[in-house]
């Protein structure tokens, strides 16, 4: 799957990134405490959701998605952390 950035660039999807950003957005919620393989799960799943009939997904796509996702999983301290992260 590519990733079209804010600036036009097109990129190959990398998960390593999106679960980094779980991590780091996690790291300031200590109530919420996430370990690496569960931010892989999550990540997944946002990818799973994600190409579901898309080829080419832009970046505020990933982040509307990761929030959600983040959202569903009762991580809301996360999420809003994350959505600071991904401006």
């Amino acid at each position: 799957m590519k990733i079209t950035k804010k600036n036009g660039n097109i990129t190959v999807y990398d998960d390593e990134k999106l679960v980094r950003s779980i991590l780091r957005a996690n790291a300031e919620v200590p109530t919420e405490e996430l370990t690496e393989t569960q931010a892989a799960r999550i990540a997944d799943r946002v990818f799973a959701k994600l190409t579901a009939g898309n080829n080419i997904i832009t970046t505020d796509e990933i982040r509307a998605c990761m929030y959600e996702t983040l959202l569903e999983r009762g991580l809301r301290e996360t999420a809003r952390h994350y959505m600071e992260y991904a401006k």
